[in-house]
């Protein structure tokens, strides 16, 4: 084991980032002699792997002192050693179809959407990279690439190629970088407002004397004065705009910094020139006021994006930092470790009160938990030895031990999360026009701000470079870029509060627009949760041999009334060999030799071509049938339960406008008692899996807009046709669903709330974009026709920005 080398590192300060650690961190461990601190386990981690890797170079050849986040200088050792090494890409790089990997980046130095938009192109041009989205709220970008032509080191290179900066996404990066750029934002926020009033004190006799009270030598060492004074303000605290701008040129984009450092920078040489000849017009303190303005709005952008982002984290914290690992399980002794170094396989010991760091299954003695952070609901799980418990679930009983099968990213938590921020991530068409109109309209801004320069150098040529300056400051193409993103950021976050887990972005939209609603069934407006009600032997077999057969079939399934019928078996099933599933029609298996099927009477019919028993026909129940080549072996009635909630939810979802449908492959019989007990009209039972496509396709042929729930098992070609497709959650893997969103709760009533976070995020997604429109083209001739000055060109730039986040801060009350 390789030892760290010492490297000065101020007290406090994380031996591996530079940033804050606390005194009171848990993150630590003994290397070069010393205890080293450490501000989040991903530092922690990362050191741990330097050390173990024999990288430990890096910590010497860093000279005194770590590098910060965003620093140039950061040794290339790190990043193709480190973050190329198995190790640290166990950590956050994740398997995506075969020969694919994904991982999320969080992005350092982005401002607005135009950023995402130049950082998302970057990524998506790397040879090997499959696809990219970027998020300009949340500052996270999710890649996936081909593992055989790109290592992740190459991805942080091209995003440092445009002038940002991408690391491995961990916990607590997000917020270290937030407060970073909050402090940095109030240093040059009082530098320009202490600039401004020094500036503004010496213009102020200038205001208020009469012609001829101010000597010559007096004006000419104030206009100087402000020159001096209000050169640091522009090379501090606008430097950020003459960088972006910068940047976007550099990358041939127009931003909106490009129109504002031009203004600036027109100003400053205006009244610069103007002192440096002892005459005309200087402007120093508006040119100092408009930069504190501009940052003072940019800070106020800045923390309200930051609440906007926190609406996606939300499921962040419920997940643990460290873990009691067991060392001695018979002794049951444990060591603290951080949660992201178990490995499946491990063994923790869960104790009263605390929260799961990991998905697994219980060992020993029972447990009882809370699965409110999944479920939505508040009563308590009971866990026998070898049941599944999800990571973030809080232990309400005994102690228990947890053998570790899933953690770090491919926990079911971690899974709920990625697919919210992807959702987030990407962007609907209309969104991605809003990003190209923002670009062309600098380009008009820069084309309209000269025009108005060259007409005014006709009519009043003092005024020509003032009304310039308005015309580049005034206009927002920023609130034009946040107005799509931030609201989608925002209701995303809000619907996953809802305990509907958005995965493609088109949900929200497609949900607001819809006219009708189909759901499914069984596990969708029922329980899910069958139980077997009769078995009726149609051959010289008892009960417990016809259940044995239909187990021998039915395990394995995932279907709720196979499960049933396994379940009744106590497992008495019989071995089965070539196993075959049938979507929506059944099951098939050689069992003791024999050809059997299990599932609708005409696809188990197919076998021997006779007709079932006229008597079972029109029961309300449902009915699965097990036959073989000679004929009918029985035939099982099993009996389920609506939802406790499903009649309020169709009756609410009835007043909010929609058409109501039920579409079932279940008999006609029992499809027609739950229409009636729920109050739906429209209902078509027996569909097969392509039955239920066309239903929906003839639905949108007659111009409706059709949102379809289900249990996302068998209805995989109905999904994919609808509109807008929900899943539910319980017995699928959440991370390979194709739904556009899953329903994490057994609640339908939580269909209800997301259809009025939908309509409602569509309503603030229609007053910004109008607000960003209407803004620009009001502002725009005021300003060329003189009648804005620059002073209010800033306070108006900088509100139309604050004004489309805040309104999109309204869709998560």
């Amino acid at each position: 084991m390789a030892t760290l080398r010492h490297a000065e590192v101020a007290p406090g300060e994380c031996f591996q980032c530079g940033l804050p650690a606390g005194a009171d961190t848990p993150f630590r461990f003994e290397a070069a002699g010393a205890m080293r601190e450490f501000c989040c386990a991903g530092c922690e981690a990362v050191a741990r792997v330097i050390n173990g890797q024999d990288l430990d170079d890096y910590y010497r050849l860093r000279a005194t002192q770590p590098s910060r986040p965003g620093s140039a200088a950061r040794p290339a050792a790190l990043e193709a050693g480190v973050v190329d090494s198995v190790e640290v890409q166990q950590r956050f790089v994740r398997d995506s179809g075969v020969g694919h990997a994904e991982a999320e980046l969080v992005i350092e130095g982005m401002r607005c959407a135009a950023c995402a938009w130049l950082v998302e192109r970057v990524l998506a041009r790397v040879p090997g990279v499959a696809a990219a989205e970027v998020n300009a709220t949340t500052r996270r970008a999710w890649v996936r690439w081909k593992r055989a032509e790109v290592a992740p080191s190459r991805l942080l290179q091209a995003v440092r190629e445009v002038g940002y900066t991408a690391w491995p996404h961990e916990e607590g990066r997000i917020a270290a970088l937030d407060a970073r750029e909050r402090r940095g934002l109030l240093r040059r926020l009082w530098v320009a407002g202490f600039g401004m009033m020094q500036v503004m004190m010496y213009a102020f006799p200038a205001y208020v004397a009469a012609e001829g009270e101010v000597a010559a030598d007096g004006a000419s060492l104030m206009r100087w004065a402000g020159l001096l004074l209000t050169a640091p303000v522009l090379a501090y605290s606008a430097a950020p705009f003459f960088r972006g701008a910068w940047r976007d040129l550099r990358n041939a984009r127009l931003g909106m910094d490009v129109s504002v450092a031009l203004g600036l920078a027109a100003a400053f040489a205006a009244s610069s020139w103007a002192t440096l000849l002892g005459t005309g017009e200087v402007y120093f303190d508006s040119v100092t006021m408009f930069v504190f303005l501009l940052t003072g709005g940019r800070f106020l952008e800045h923390e309200a994006r930051v609440r906007a982002a926190r609406s996606l984290d939300h499921l962040a914290g419920f997940m643990p930092q460290s873990a009691a690992r067991l060392v001695d399980v018979a002794r049951l002794e444990t060591e603290t470790i951080a949660a992201v170094l178990l490995r499946p396989g491990d063994r923790i010991l869960v104790r009263p009160g605390e929260t799961v760091a990991a998905d697994g299954v219980v060992q020993g003695v029972e447990a009882t938990v809370s699965e409110a952070l999944l479920s939505g609901e508040s009563r308590l799980v009971r866990k026998l030895q070898g049941n599944q418990v999800t990571g973030g679930s809080i232990n309400a009983g005994s102690a228990f031990v947890l053998e570790v099968t899933h953690v770090g990213a491919d926990t079911v938590l971690a899974s709920i999360r990625r697919l919210v921020e992807r959702a987030a991530a990407q962007r609907p068409r209309w969104v991605e026009a809003a990003d190209r109109a923002a670009t062309v309209f600098v380009a008009a801004i820069l084309v309209a701000a000269l025009g108005a320069g060259l007409a005014w150098l006709a009519i009043a040529p003092e005024r020509a470079v003032w009304i310039a300056v308005a015309v580049l400051i005034v206009t927002c193409p920023c609130a034009l870029s946040l107005a799509t993103p931030v609201a989608m950021t925002v209701a995303t976050g809000a619907l996953a509060r809802c305990n509907v887990v958005v995965t493609r972005a088109r949900v929200i939209e497609g949900l607001a627009k819809a006219t009708d609603i189909v759901f499914d069934k069984t596990g969708t407006l029922t329980a899910g949760r069958p139980g077997l009600r009769e078995v009726v032997a149609l051959r010289d077999l008892d009960a417990s041999q016809c259940l044995a057969m239909a187990a021998a079939l039915g395990r394995g399934s995932v279907h709720p009334l196979d499960r049933a019928l396994v379940e009744a078996a106590s497992g008495q099933a019989l071995p089965a060999s070539l196993h075959r599933t049938i979507p929506g029609e059944g099951m098939e298996a050689v069992v003791a030799g024999r050809l059997l099927r299990l599932g609708r009477s005409r696809f188990a019919g197919q076998l021997h071509g006779e007709p079932p028993p006229i008597a079972w026909v029109k029961t309300e129940d449902s009915i699965a049938w097990l036959a073989d080549e000679s004929g009918w072996i029985a035939a099982f009635r099993l009996g389920d339960t609506l939802r406790p909630d499903a009649v309020a939810t169709i009756a609410a979802l009835r007043r909010a406008g929609l058409e109501v449908h039920l579409l079932s492959g279940d008999q006609p019989a029992v499809a027609q008692r739950v229409a009636r007990e729920l109050g739906i009209g429209k209902v078509a039972a027996g569909a097969t899996p392509d039955d239920k496509r066309e239903y929906v396709a003839r639905l949108q042929s007659r111009g409706a807009r059709v949102a379809m729930v289900g249990d996302g098992l068998n209805d995989t070609p109905v999904l994919a046709r609808a509109d807008v497709a929900i899943a539910m959650a319980s017995g699928a893997d959440l991370a390979q669903l194709g739904a556009d969103a899953v329903l994490v709760s057994d609640r339908l009533a939580d269909l209800v709330a997301a259809l009025a976070l939908a309509r409602k995020a569509r309503r603030v997604l229609r007053e910004n974009l109008a607000w960003a429109l209407g803004y620009n083209l009001v502002a725009i001739p005021l300003a060329a026709a003189g009648m804005v000055t620059p002073l209010a060109a800033a306070i108006g730039m900088s509100a139309s920005s604050l004004v489309v986040v805040a309104n999109a801060l309204r869709i998560a009350r």
